[in-house]
């Protein structure tokens, strides 16, 4: 039997419980036993007891969209290093995308990651199915065996959903399976052979530019076709105003629509190219300072309702080729708080609307059956522990993902997880020490 921890004189935020106070927290067999103030005492006596003076206490965060790259890419991400990573940055739920080879679009492969991730994987992974067969866009896989295979959502994601049909019939069976439809917006005939954003910097570059209008265009069809089937789309990485606009509005219809942002979206603009920066080589691309500012207004009010990384790893040996040539993509997992703190200390966002966008809202799209995203007594003991001040710079030879790509390379940020918990263990504390490999 796993001893009692006691985590004391932390401050516990859970926004899920509209918490936020100095106290301590106990867990005993693998869930949460107990909440109290700082001048309470815990129920039991026997237990070990982490400090967490001068740290937040929250839920584990939760990222509902990463590639673990496993089965078929193992040289970029493996489901062991890239749950590894989710670790060190505070992450206890992953949801791992299908652009997989071969890609997850039936049980079989569905049941390979699940068994993988209960064998070697430091934390949760939820796997999402594909939309269509093979991810090519012709028919949809088979939902129903997808959805009793234990998927939490269903994407072609690394593209869109192809055509209009597809995603119409896609949308339909969602009512039946109450999972969303997760797409990926980009009009490929608009983005074409396009490298970065499309503007000044483009030009200035000689690089083809990926025009806003691209995601535009898919996400007015994607919400037309949400709206006529009452079907549940969730829009991927959100990186323009426009898109940011066309889902407050559809929200206000009574759309069934729920969106997320990334942190490199969230925090970082086109100016990062420059120089032909490979590792800022991400798709959509990153924007000018106008969308940055139009995605953080989203998030403050409500229509993005999550944070999620987007994490896609690649090999050294893939981004160090012209740019041209590198493939789109970054590593995220491992500084994505360090960077979305930036924002608190802005004071673009609080510190509790970050923490409910890596907890409580993506939480509550996985729905009450995971009982995740909270310190409720009796859920289940995942648990993130930061210090909201902690200076650091982001040195990726010490990076557990595979990939080592961040245009975060060097720098320095503030606010860094210490700890987290999965399940009542211990499986990362800053330093490198961890109790589950």
């Amino acid at each position: 039997m796993t001893k009692s921890l006691l985590i004391q004189n932390g401050r516990i935020i859970d926004p899920g419980q509209n918490l936020d106070m100095p106290g301590h927290l106990l867990i005993t067999g693998g869930k949460i036993a107990w909440v109290g103030g700082e001048k309470e005492s815990p129920p039991q006596n026997n237990y070990d007891v982490l400090e967490a003076q001068g740290l937040v206490v929250c839920p584990g965060f939760i990222d509902l969209h990463c590639h673990l790259r496993q089965p078929g890419f193992e040289d970029k991400e493996t489901i062991a290093s890239g749950t590894l990573a989710a670790a060190r940055g505070g992450f206890t739920t992953v949801g791992c995308m299908p652009n997989t080879e071969p890609p997850l679009d039936n049980k079989k492969t569905i049941e390979y990651v699940k068994a993988t991730a209960t064998r070697e994987g430091a934390v949760r992974v939820l796997p999402i199915g594909c939309v269509s067969k093979s991810r090519k866009g012709k028919e949809l896989a088979d939902m129903g065996q997808l959805a009793a295979a234990g998927v939490i959502g269903f994407s072609d994601d690394g593209d869109p959903v192809s055509t209009s049909p597809l995603m119409r019939r896609a949308l339909e069976y969602s009512l039946k399976f109450n999972l969303p439809i997760i797409d990926h917006c980009e009009d490929k005939a608009l983005s074409k052979g396009g490298q970065m954003n499309e503007g000044k910097i483009s030009a200035e570059l000689g690089l083809k530019g990926i025009p806003n209008i691209a995601e535009e265009n898919i996400v007015a069809r994607d919400l037309s076709l949400a709206e006529t089937t009452g079907g549940w789309l969730h829009i991927a990485h959100v990186s323009t105003e426009g898109s940011v606009e066309l889902i407050r509005r559809a929200k206000e219809k009574g759309i069934r629509v729920t969106a997320e942002a990334t942190p490199h979206h969230l925090t970082l603009a086109e100016e990062m190219v420059r120089g032909y920066n490979t590792s800022a080589k991400v798709n959509p691309p990153l924007r000018t300072e106008r969308d940055v500012r139009a995605l953080i207004k989203g998030l403050n009010d409500n229509t993005i309702d999550i944070i999620a990384t987007d994490h896609a790893p690649h090999t050294e040996a893939e981004k160090l080729r012209e740019f041209k040539l590198a493939p789109f993509g970054i590593s995220g997992l491992e500084t994505a708080f360090g960077s979305l703190m930036g924002l608190v200390q802005r004071g673009d966002i609080s510190l509790v609307t970050l923490i409910n966008k890596l907890t409580a809202a993506p939480a509550m799209i996985l729905g009450k059956k995971y009982g995740l995203g909270t310190l409720a007594t009796g859920s289940a003991a995942d648990v993130t522990i930061f210090d909201p001040t902690l200076e650091w710079v982001v040195d990726t030879r010490k990076f557990a993902s595979k990939d080592k790509n961040t245009p975060l390379a060097g720098e320095k940020l503030k606010g860094k997880v210490m700890a987290t918990i999965y399940g009542g263990k211990v499986v990362y504390k800053n330093g490198g020490q961890r109790d589950r490999h």
